[in-house]
């Protein structure tokens, strides 16, 4: 096997799971989501695009429905054993959601209360349908495990500070390949590279980079151009270390910083620093976003900033590293110590044709937070 923690960590968390499933008055859940999987077991895949559910039944006993090409997946990287694991029979017309019900059945849990996660890209509209219809009466329970990871381990948050060294490592990488003249693709296979390089994985998705217009985007898109000698690259990535996360931003500038450059980094580490003293267990997270956009539109920065500044850092898959809940306006969630946060400042001024991001991971403290990253704040100019 290919475990990344031991047996008691395992045995906490299914304690810890247990405990929610009495909490929310559930015989059962039907985990769907992989990070859920993950978090229980250690079984980790990316069969999760196809049809696999996860039973784990409130006298801690746990099974996995999946396919024939995770068999050995799931003996190889999971604490499953061979009663543990069952292989729905693929065929046309096969319908999974039929030996679903078997195994709930024989797991004694026919017409109890069975709670299902279905806020996650491992249970498709489809495939939902599909349990629904065989297995009426499914309660809503999406953040019951959820909930459950959201507090890190001593363990997790070892890996959480692997994966911002990579995260270091990474920007290392783009100071030392960016320049004018430069190609994209050239600072992104660096990047990606430091990471592997590191013992780390892919990321929870792609990672962002885009320079002159391609800039102002936070989103990857396909196409790598060459920088010129006055230029601006905003880079969002990730390094991860079993699958564990700890994202990163900024935004560098070739050639010479103009004075709009400046006074919006400025703004984005006074932001940062702001939403990093607003963080303190037992406060709501929309205390967060308040000290970003304060920061921001004292600037006369309204017009550039988002309607978000950060969210949950946790053991992730793709589509997206993002591992809710998020820094908006109004969020009653209250933070609590143990829990990894990125917080992102970003500046996209589309009228000036500028961008400027600063962002960071952070561990929420008993007192506050601490950083992840060893990077400096400074305005960074190649």
């Amino acid at each position: 096997m290919s475990l990344h923690f031991d047996a008691p960590e395992f045995a906490a968390r299914l304690a810890k799971a247990q405990a929610a499933l009495d909490t929310a008055g559930l015989d059962a859940i039907l985990l769907f989501a992989p990070e859920s999987h993950l978090w229980l077991t250690g079984y980790d895949t990316f069969g999760f695009a196809m049809f696999q559910c996860m039973v784990l039944g409130a006298d801690g006993r746990i099974d996995l429905l999946t396919r024939a090409p995770d068999l050995r997946q799931a003996r190889h990287t999971s604490i499953l054993s061979e009663d543990q694991i069952h292989i729905w029979t693929e065929v046309e017309g096969a319908t999974p959601a039929h030996d679903l019900a078997k195994l709930l059945c024989a797991r004694g849990l026919s017409g109890k209360r069975i709670g299902w996660e279905t806020q996650t890209a491992g249970l498709t509209t489809w495939n939902g349908d599909m349990v629904r219809a065989v297995i009426p009466d499914l309660i809503e329970a999406s953040d019951v495990i959820r909930a459950c990871r959201r507090v890190k381990s001593p363990a997790e948050i070892a890996m959480h500070r692997r994966a911002a060294a990579l995260s270091d490592d990474a920007l290392d990488a783009a100071f030392e390949t960016t320049r004018a003249g430069a190609f994209e693709g050239d600072i992104l296979a660096a990047m990606q590279g430091a990471v592997f390089k590191g013992g780390g994985d892919y990321a929870g998705n792609e990672f962002i980079l885009g320079s002159g217009p391609g800039a102002l985007l936070c989103r990857y898109y396909s196409g790598r151009r060459t920088l010129d000698t006055q230029d601006q690259l905003t880079l969002e990535w990730s390094g991860a270390y079993a699958r564990y996360h700890a994202a990163m931003m900024r935004t560098l500038v070739v050639g010479e910083a103009n004075d709009a450059q400046k006074h919006m980094h400025s703004a984005a580490v006074e932001a940062l620093e702001a939403c990093e003293n607003a963080i303190r267990p037992g406060d709501p997270m929309g205390n967060v976003f308040d000290a970003h956009a304060k920061v921001f539109d004292k600037r006369g920065l309204n017009h550039a900033r988002l309607q978000a500044c950060g969210y949950g850092m946790g053991a992730v898959y793709n589509p997206i590293w993002v591992d809710f809940p998020m820094f908006y306006e109004g969020n009653p969630l209250i933070m609590q110590a143990g829990q990894v946060f990125f917080l992102h400042m970003i500046l996209m001024d589309s009228d000036a044709g500028l961008a400027m991001c600063q962002g960071h991971s952070v561990l929420v403290t008993e007192t506050g937070v601490e950083r992840l990253s060893r990077s400096s704040q400074d305005l960074v100019t190649l």
